[in-house]
């Protein structure tokens, strides 16, 4: 029999009997043995600050270049802001840097060039979008489905059926796989990520956003009162380090995540690490439930806040003894899955105080609202994890808030969630986990500045798991049991 009979190489490839096997002779740009992969034709260096792309069609490539720079080779800037890249009567601003540049958008447009209208949305189904949005939620320019950097990755312009996914040359943001929103691949410290992208739901008419938009200009951010001198202000640091996002966690500056408290075994060498978590008021810490619930004597425990460095002694440190733990009343535990897993801890005062304001002791906020799926929140903590050794130095990692559509997927957790619980991490990769946390330590996400715990690190499947993300208590449930118990004692 002809092996080419049936022709099988695909993309316009020639086939060429040799007995009973076949070769395909592929044309450019495929290869592979049945001409099914798409091969680099970029050459090196061939696009300068810009992107390259491959095309169907001689030489193969083009360069995709950020303004002000130009084709062919993104070698040659124009000025940034003559002619104006700006649209919709947007106003064209220059930097000191030559090629940097800021367009001021009117009221509602938005996005780099002020390209993106109100209308511009995406709907329940957003697999179905097909607007323009190219910008991710971090700002990142998305790159092109056809950029080379993509060739490897699962969801390119060369995939099969990529027309009905609406991936072509271009680079808007796209939603192939029924994620939670449209997202795109971006490149990040030379390797390439994805993330969602700066798009809204339909459900937002252009005339809500508008009005949320007017809003947001008028009105800063207030903080929530305290009633003595100290805390008056909550979740906010003095210090701001960079945040860099790799396995394990990256080692934090003092001072970035002041609300960060240790519980603390003692013993006769001193005192061990156990748990994590979170300060709300001078005298009372959030923390899991299942950290305390078997720890039959609080005189042996002890709160560390302030702290970096678990083996050291430190100038900024503050330690207090407990005075009371309190669990939640209808904690329990089926299938080794907590349940309204939260519990508070009251610290002892010391000289008449409990913890004294410092850049490095602050408060964290209790949420005021719900954060939506897609908003990256910081998880911290010394790593305490079951399968693990435990890091000395304070570390932290960003994660991403997870649905509970997603979460309750059957490969997911499937239905050991309920509405007290989230989840958060990566389903497409695995890694960044609350391993990188620790047990009762918090999950924060900034609103306006302004740090809130809005979830306390509870259970999970192993550690940075695909599909497995960790697990966290969802602290907007137990607001009112918060409020209760330490109302009495609102002037701590």
């Amino acid at each position: 029999a002809d092996p080419c009979s049936s022709n099988p190489c695909k993309n316009g490839g020639r086939c060429e009997a040799k007995g009973r096997d076949f070769s395909c002779v592929c044309p450019k740009p495929y290869a592979g043995t049945t001409c099914e992969k798409v091969k680099d034709m970029c050459p090196s260096k061939s696009c300068r600050t810009g992107d390259c792309l491959i095309t169907l069609t001689p030489p193969y490539f083009r360069c995709s270049c950020k303004h002000p720079y130009k084709t062919p080779n993104c070698k040659h800037a124009s000025k940034q802001c003559s002619p104006n890249p700006c649209k919709n009567g947007g106003t064209c601003r220059r930097h000191r840097n030559r090629s940097k540049f800021t367009c001021d958008c009117p009221v509602p447009f938005r996005g780099r060039f002020c390209e993106i209208k109100p209308t511009d949305c995406y709907k329940e189904d957003s697999s179905g979008y097909r607007g323009r949005v190219n910008q991710a939620v971090n700002g990142h320019t998305c790159l092109h489905w056809n950029s080379h950097r993509l060739l490897d990755s699962s969801f390119n312009a060369f995939m099969e059926d990529a027309d009905s996914y609406g991936i072509g040359d271009h680079n808007f943001c796209r939603n192939p796989d029924g994620d939670e929103k449209p997202w795109c691949y971006i490149r990040k410290n030379n390797e390439v990520d994805w993330e969602f992208c700066d798009v809204s739901p339909c459900s937002e008419t252009g005339e809500e956003l508008e009005v949320r938009h007017l809003a947001a200009v008028k009105e800063s951010p207030r903080d929530p009162p305290e009633s003595n001198q100290m805390f008056q202000t909550c979740g906010k640091p003095e210090v701001h380090g960079a945040l860099k996002r790799i396995h394990g966690g990256a080692k934090t500056t003092a001072g970035k995540h002041p609300w960060m408290a240790s519980l603390q075994m003692k013993n006769a060498h001193g005192s061990q690490h156990f748990c994590g978590g979170v300060l709300i008021k001078s005298c009372w810490v959030l923390t899991a439930g299942h950290c305390i619930i078997n720890t039959e004597n609080s005189s042996k425990i002890q709160v560390a806040l302030g702290k970096q460095n678990l083996k050291k002694r430190e100038a900024q440190e503050q330690i207090f003894d407990v005075e009371q733990t309190i669990v939640h009343n209808k904690y329990n535990e089926e299938n080794d899955v907590p349940h309204n897993d939260i519990a508070l801890i009251k610290l002892k005062p010391v000289d008449g105080h409990c913890a004294l304001e410092t850049k490095y002791v602050k408060t964290s906020c209790l949420p005021d609202d719900i954060f939506e799926p897609g908003t990256n929140c910081f998880i911290s903590g010394w790593g305490q994890t079951e399968t693990d050794e435990q890091p000395h130095q304070l570390l932290d990692a960003n994660v991403k808030l997870i649905s509970q559509k997603k979460c309750s997927d059957s490969e997911v957790h499937g239905n050991r969630l309920d509405r007290t619980m989230f989840c958060a991490g990566r389903l497409k990769k695995g890694g960044v986990d609350s391993c990188q946390g620790d047990s009762g330590g918090p999950l924060t996400c900034v609103k306006n500045g302004t740090s809130y715990v809005y979830g306390l690190v509870s259970w999970g499947e192993g550690c940075g798991l695909k599909n497995k993300p960790g697990v966290y208590t969802q602290v907007t449930e137990f607001l009112h049991w918060i409020e209760t118990k330490i109302q009495p004692e609102s002037r701590s």
